[in-house]
């Protein structure tokens, strides 16, 4: 009993102690319950809203009625008519489309000579997982619209209808096998006499559905920024916490070079990583760099110094090592899973998109998958490579600043 009395009394204690850390308190309330709800609705493997893209040479009753088909269901979302293919091309290289659906001119004149109507359906396959959903949801919704038409057709002939054939395929791709292959039977066709539509289907800039391709890219931004707030936190942080703050204000050297002395080794052996990342996504992945490598570094250095400041700035406001990674664990997991990196935005709620454009790592992302999966050069990559420098001149403005102050 003397022995249960004074370890109740050491852990009563211990929790008064711990009643008293109000910062602790909270960092071990208020990360959790913020990650539980943003994993929740981020990780969501439906994605939906797709945003199609639509060049309709037909300009039709049955075009429309093509168009109508493939968004009333809610899984595409009709982004832009356009005039040319120039302009579509354009489009899904800056991003701007997950999918493309050319018309041809004569495919109203096929469905009314009860002709096979062809279109071509392009799809962004950067992320492999999106492209074959959205294939899969495209032969679903036509097959729905042959099946329409074939009733149609046979209540006003009077005749039985007969069985749908499989209706979608693939071109240029080295994974047919992951998506239904077209049949083409003039047998089969002539037989049914009767309407229907072919979606050719072309991935783009991944041809063989190589998940990892997606994800590499992704996770070459996450980690240079979540190394960089890491490494700079600490390194902040054991000045502090070793006392040597003081002998640094008592040298000559002023605020401005003790900042820049502590970030630039940092920033240098962040920035070979950058070269470490790359050679392993080609070499182990077999990623391809289509774009300007120079580039690449330019933005990836960017990211570095997007995380150095964050790492700095989380110094500020703690005094220990065990403090920094506290909040380390507060801020790091939402950029990484606010990047797009594992998940696409698409997927995720239409409220919590708009957060995601406050992560340096979504921008990294884009003009990684960018330069390196579609060969894009500063003409389209320049808004996000902008706002990647905006972000790295006020995190890291912003964390100088209260450093400064902290060393007056």
């Amino acid at each position: 009993m003397e022995r249960l009395s004074r370890w109740l009394a050491l852990f009563s204690k211990e929790l008064r102690q711990i009643g008293r850390n109000r910062r602790l308190i909270v960092m071990l309330i208020i990360p959790p319950t913020l990650q539980i709800v943003l994993f929740g609705f981020a990780l969501n493997p439906t994605v939906s809203d797709l945003k199609l893209g639509v060049l309709d040479e037909s300009h039709s009753a049955e075009s429309r009625e093509l168009v109508s088909a493939m968004t009333e269901s809610g899984s595409f979302v009709v982004y832009k008519y356009y005039l040319s293919d120039t302009e579509i091309d354009a489009a899904i290289g800056s991003g701007k489309l997950n999918t493309a659906l050319i018309i041809p001119a004569d495919f109203a004149k096929k469905r009314t000579a009860g002709q096979t109507a062809t279109v071509q359906l392009l799809i962004d396959a950067v992320d492999s997982n999106t492209a074959t959903i959205a294939g899969g949801y495209a032969a679903r919704i036509i097959n729905t619209l042959n099946q329409r038409i074939l009733k149609n057709s046979s209540m006003q002939s009077g005749s039985v209808a007969q069985p749908q054939i499989p209706i979608t395929g693939v071109s240029g791709s080295d994974s047919a096998d992951k998506l239904p292959v077209v049949i083409q039977s003039n047998d089969i066709r002539t037989r049914l006499k009767q309407p229907s539509v072919i979606p050719r289907v072309a991935l783009l800039y991944n041809p063989g559905l190589d998940n990892s391709w997606f994800i590499v890219t992704g996770l070459i931004g996450a980690l240079l920024v979540l190394q960089g707030s890491i490494v700079a936190a600490a390194s902040m942080v054991r000045e502090k916490e070793v006392g040597t703050v003081e002998q640094l204000l008592m040298t000559p050297a002023s605020a401005g070079e003790i900042i820049t002395a502590k970030i630039a080794p940092v920033f240098l052996l962040l920035t070979a990583d950058i070269a470490l990342a790359l050679g392993v996504a080609r070499l182990v992945f077999g990623v391809p760099m289509l774009g300007s490598l120079p580039l690449f570094f330019v933005s990836g250095a960017m990211c570095v110094l997007s995380g150095i400041g964050i790492g700095t700035l989380i110094s500020t406001f703690v005094g220990s090592q065990q403090q920094a990674q506290l909040m380390g664990f507060f801020v790091n997991p939402p950029l990484l899973l606010l990047s797009g990196t594992t998940t696409p935005i698409e997927a995720m709620p239409q409220w919590l998109q708009p957060f995601t454009l406050l992560n340096p790592v979504r921008h990294f992302a884009i003009i990684s998958r960018g330069i390196m999966l579609k060969g894009s050069g500063i003409e389209i990559l320049y808004p996000n490579l902008l706002t990647l420098l905006g972000f790295c001149i006020l995190l890291v403005g912003i964390s100088a600043w209260r450093f400064h102050r902290q060393l007056k």
